[in-house]
């Protein structure tokens, strides 16, 4: 018979190895998350779950009566496959005992996140020289296409990346890391951020902006206004392609960028809340369903993009599910930050990681919820995974604020 340590043991291990994971494979992630969540059950450890079962169970709960009500009940099974990976919760904020195990995870992130980086620059290289080989001009050859890291999209390998950069940003202003090793930090910092810039994905530099300018404030309000600084030296350094996707953001070219796209998604989004307010289409009904709810005045045909969901976490999930489902999931976020707020303020000076997984994981929120403006970066398992797991890492962070020992925060050389 295995003992119940080696159990625990490897409940810890499976929950890292999950956790881990996701940044280059969702299979190997939700194998280890389904291993870790029966070693758990087994190990006799307590069962840890965060302080926000009320909203995520109406969140649950409300995705599933939409799923009753909808027109095609048989076609949710994904949605409702999805809700096994808000485990990731349970098996972090249990097996997690310590901010030391917190501080590997996400020095791994880091390390993981810079390799997926420097894979996504002979990407981009590949790229030039595909469209130097055509004959195309970059930018229309590029945006269509672009970086995927390890993942398989452009906007799941940038909402990654932005994650892992704003910990590993609040990992640098606030944990006691030293010398060399901050210097090396520093350094994956950088290559993180340009492969964030090269990934031309707007909604993620806004993301990653918004979370940033809030680690500022928080360290320096002053670091504030070197933020014009740091977005003026991102555009001169950088390829044409960047200075070219963000006039998009005024001239968008046809056919390449998503202005209108988004434009119609969006529209068509609030005529289905206002046909099914309550409890939505149901999942997966959006994409289905598209069509009917498209506002008459829109042209056709319609403007090249994804029509499949809405672009938007508010409209969609309101849209598919109803508004106070969608209202859960913000009441979870909101629930999420004020917590994090709380524990910041019971904190002692020495618990300098405390604060930096604190703070990084509300940065984390506020880039999800402004780049979920742009796109369901929620409805992406590879995204949310790695937030749930963040979220966990930060109730472990709330569990410990000011209780630690000074000689418990010891300084990475």
């Amino acid at each position: 018979m295995i003992s119940m340590p080696l159990l625990q043991r490897a409940a810890f291990v499976l929950a890292f190895g999950s956790a881990f994971s996701i940044v280059f494979s969702i299979a190997v992630s939700n194998i280890l998350l389904a291993l870790a969540v029966a070693a758990l059950l087994l190990s006799g450890e307590k069962l840890r779950f965060p302080p926000i079962g009320l909203p995520l169970a109406l969140f649950a709960g409300g995705t599933l009566l939409s799923l009753l009500l909808s027109a095609e009940p048989s076609l949710a099974n994904p949605q409702i496959r999805k809700l096994f990976v808000f485990l990731t919760l349970l098996v972090v904020s249990s097996t997690f005992r310590t901010l030391g195990h917190v501080r590997k995870l996400m020095l791994a992130w880091a390390g993981i996140a810079a390799v997926a980086a420097m894979h996504s620059f002979l990407q981009f290289a590949d790229k030039m020289n595909e469209a130097q080989r055509l004959g195309r001009p970059f930018y229309e050859f590029y945006v269509p296409e672009r970086t995927t890291g390890f993942m398989s999209h452009w906007m799941t390998f940038g909402g990654q990346q932005m994650i892992i950069l704003l910990l590993l940003g609040a990992f640098l202003f606030w944990a006691p890391a030293k010398g060399w090793f901050r210097a090396l930090l520093a350094g994956i910092g950088i290559v993180i951020g340009v492969s964030i810039l090269l990934n031309l994905t707007r909604g993620i530099w806004l993301g990653t902006a918004a979370g940033g300018l809030y680690l500022a404030w928080s360290l320096r309000r002053w670091l504030v206004l070197a933020a014009p600084l740091v977005l003026a030296l991102g555009i001169w350094l950088g390829p044409d392609s960047v200075r070219e996707r963000l006039a998009s953001a005024v001239r968008p070219k046809a056919r390449i960028d998503s202005n209108q796209h988004r434009i119609v998604t969006w529209r068509t989004g609030w005529e289905m809340i206002k046909a099914h307010p309550l409890f939505g289409l149901g999942p997966e009904q959006v994409n289905r369903q598209f069509t009917k709810y498209i506002p008459p005045d829109v042209p056709m045909p319609l403007p090249e993009g994804w029509y499949g969901h809405l672009h938007n976490i508010y409209l969609h999930y309101a849209a598919e599910r109803g508004i106070p489902t969608m209202l859960a999931l913000m009441w979870l976020m909101g629930r999420i930050v004020t917590d994090f707020r709380r524990a910041l303020r019971k904190l002692r000076d020495h618990e300098g990681f405390a604060r930096a997984v604190l703070h990084g994981g509300i940065a984390v929120v506020i880039s999800i919820l402004v780049t979920g403006i742009f796109e369901l970066n929620l409805g992406d398992s590879e995204v949310l995974i790695l937030f749930l797991a963040t979220v966990g890492c930060g109730y472990v962070a709330v569990q410990k604020a000011g209780t630690e020992q000074p000689a418990e925060e010891q300084a990475i050389a």
